[in-house]
């Protein structure tokens, strides 16, 4: 079973599974402490481990029960120099010709998997490589190659990315790879798609129109890491299913102080838009080798919490790091800690707009959350088809444990990433109040509910039509 106080935590926590973790054993340790969505890299998985960690995903929901997600993160036009000569030293001032094509790098030239590398650069733009530690300036392009001066020098080491900040790169945001690694998640009706290097709206459409095309049920995520993201963000925000904030290349791409008061905004906009959104990146990066966080990843998760992030990420910590569990369990401590604080943060309240074409079911949620806060309810019962009015109520923040009831076993672990759910499989919608009754009886079975306390019921009236949220209904266990 999940230990209780890591099943009634709002904030959840998405882990990468890899060489680390991808033993069932870890996996089920990691679960029970508090891990709510399992990733795919699709960077590093080839297809014959991915099924392996859905297999193991998917039988361990069976046996706990639980409701895990797993996402699917596609690696898209990720840029990376190849192999590089050993002890490759560049030094500040000297001159290198970086060109797209493949070869060994060395501190002459450096060679990256991009070919129109000179058709889409410009003069004075900069070249980063490996994440902003070696930094190059554009001073001449020539047939070939594009000649640089080394602003900043370092170690040259393999594989290592290049981002360029400055440029508008010519490749598509979905590569040929993408396709494939889709293709898979689709046929293995993975819940979460994550789309990297995203851009605008339509990149996300047209990912969209390829799972629609190919009869998926996958929802999208859409990674925030280019400077042409931030300019497009309410059109991504729009069409996507939910957002990460993917502080990686983000820092890399723009300068790194703008980075905590972007996360900000991102959260912020994904929540009026009732968007699950993630923070991702070095959340807890010294736990990779370390039993314990630093002070500074300890408040930085906290802060992600008080700003009200559906979840965290944990990339290496829990993929190749030493401690997959615990960096889990420590994670899941801090979260208890913020969500249990008098210091936690009144988020804004989000009216709902008669624009909407779901503008009573906005209605509904919204009220409902307001209710439960005036009466100090201990839960939302939502019975939900699409999860639609699981992730309105959550967007309001409430006080109250969101307790959504479905007979769509998918839509459950699709809504493990959204802030507060906690999921039920229920297929029994004979009336509404033999329903009301049976629900109540469970939470009250799971210790969620006991008698005294004040519950919010939140469904489609009749309750067997699903469809538009239209009733609430105020009680009091008995």
């Amino acid at each position: 079973m999940i230990e209780r106080k890591y099943r009634l935590k709002r904030t959840k926590i998405v882990g990468t599974i890899g060489p680390a973790s991808q033993a069932k054993k870890k996996i089920k340790k990691m679960i029970q402490a508090g891990l709510n969505v399992c990733r795919i890299n699709f960077s590093h998985s080839n297809h014959e481990d991915a099924l392996k960690i859905i297999k193991t995903v998917r039988e361990l929901n069976t046996e706990l029960p639980s409701h895990v997600a797993i996402m699917g993160d596609l690696r898209g036009p990720k840029l990376r120099i190849g192999t590089a000569c050993e002890n490759t030293e560049l030094i500040k001032g000297n001159l290198i010709a970086v060109m797209g094509e493949s070869g060994d790098s060395n501190q002459s030239n450096i060679f990256v998997n991009y070919p129109e590398i000179i058709n889409d650069v410009r003069l004075g733009e900069k070249i980063l490589i490996d994440d902003g530690k070696i930094v190059l300036r554009i001073i001449n392009t020539e047939s070939s190659k594009v000649m640089c001066e080394v602003l900043q020098g370092g170690i040259l080491l393999s594989n290592k990315g290049v981002n360029l900040p400055n440029t508008k790169i010519s490749l598509p945001t979905i590569t040929q790879k993408d396709k494939q690694d889709l293709l898979f998640c689709i046929e293995n009706n993975i819940e979460w798609v994550a789309l990297s290097f995203v851009r605008s709206g339509s990149d996300i459409i047209s990912l969209k129109n390829l799972i629609r095309d190919n009869n998926g049920k996958c929802r999208v995520i859409a990674k925030i890491e280019k400077p042409e993201a931030i300019k497009n963000l309410n059109s991504i925000v729009k069409n996507s299913d939910a957002l990460m904030v993917a502080r990686g290349d983000l820092g890399v791409e723009l300068p790194t102080q703008k980075v905590p008061v972007l996360q900000k905004k991102i959260v912020r906009t994904a929540r009026r838009n009732a968007k699950p959104v993630i923070i991702a990146t070095q959340v807890m990066d010294s736990m990779t080798s370390s039993l314990l966080p630093t002070r500074a990843e300890t408040n930085d998760a906290a802060n992600a919490v008080f700003d009200g992030a559906d979840a965290l990420m944990l990339s290496g910590e829990t993929s190749v790091g030493k401690y997959p569990t615990r960096v889990v369990r420590t994670i899941s401590k801090i979260i208890l800690d913020v969500e249990a604080s008098d210091e936690k943060k009144d988020l804004k309240k989000l009216l709902p707009r008669k624009s909407n074409k779901r503008y009573i079911s906005d209605c509904i949620c919204y009220q409902a959350s307001e209710i439960a806060n005036q009466v100090e309810a201990k839960a939302i019962l939502a019975f939900t088809a699409s999860g639609y009015n699981a992730q309105k109520v959550s967007s309001n923040r409430s006080n109250a444990h969101i307790c959504v009831f479905t007979h769509n076993r998918q839509i459950l672990n699709t809504l493990s990433l959204v802030w507060g759910v906690i999921g039920f499989y229920y297929n029994n919608l004979e009336s509404t109040d033999n329903t009301i009754k049976e629900t109540q009886l469970i939470l009250q079975n799971e210790k969620i509910i006991k008698t005294g306390d004040f519950v919010i019921n939140i469904a489609s009236v009749p309750i067997k039509e699903t469809g538009m949220t239209n009733m609430m209904k105020l009680a009091k266990i008995n």
